[in-house]
């Protein structure tokens, strides 16, 4: 379960989520903590398709590589066909290669993560072709557990505010982002963990 402490915390910050995580139990989620390369790996191959899909096609992947794991300097000079033979569509197993030779060329396969603040680690993963800021964030709240990551992008999240805040959903996108933002600051320096809250609503439909 999530820390006790940030959840009094974050329900004194915004008395209108406090309902919300008296409702809902949030588990630690915090996985492949210091192998964001794998991470990335692992998000690529899950784009658009179903878990049940996603385990299956990386499952195959990671049988490619002699000891189960991709390591940089092995994926990079991967034969492109084969890639494609275990399932990856021609669009993703380009950007498994990217993701591996900007890893190798940058020496980051080992790299201390913790030095780096999430936007800088947002700037640096996106100009790997195929690599999102949403992609980037989902690392940074689930592998990372970075704890004040506000993922506006994110569908789910926006869908659950407009919700549990009563915001129209009808005025223009730039304006709806702005509205959104500020609510979200009340949730610094937690905005990871709100988000959760946010995605737990719509899995297991709040009702207000």
């Amino acid at each position: 379960m999530v820390n006790p402490e940030i959840l009094q915390s974050l329900a004194k910050l915004d008395p209108k989520l406090e309902p919300v995580i008296s409702h809902y139990e949030l588990k630690v989620e915090s996985r492949d903590t210091e192998d964001v390369y794998f991470s990335l790996l692992r998000a690529i191959n899950a784009q658009q398709l179903s878990v049940k899909a996603a385990s299956t096609i990386f499952g195959r992947f990671l049988q490619l590589f002699e000891n189960g794991y991709p390591a940089a300097f092995v994926l990079k000079d991967m034969d492109f066909e084969a890639l494609r033979s275990v399932g990856l569509s021609r669009q993703k197993a380009g950007y498994v290669l990217n993701v591996a030779n900007y890893f190798y060329e940058n020496k980051l396969q080992d790299a201390n993560w913790e030095q780096y603040k999430d936007e800088e680690i947002i700037e640096m993963l996106t100009t790997i072709k195929g690599v999102g800021k949403w992609t980037v964030q989902m690392i940074l709240i689930f592998s990372m557990n970075r704890m004040d990551v506000f993922p506006i992008d994110d569908l789910v999240v926006r869908q659950s505010m407009i919700k549990l805040y009563e915001v129209n959903p009808e005025q223009k996108k730039k304006a709806l982002y702005s509205e959104l933002t500020q609510i979200a600051e009340k949730w610094k320096p937690y905005r990871s963990v709100a988000s959760r809250f946010m995605w737990k609503m719509k899995d297991q439909k709040w009702i207000l």
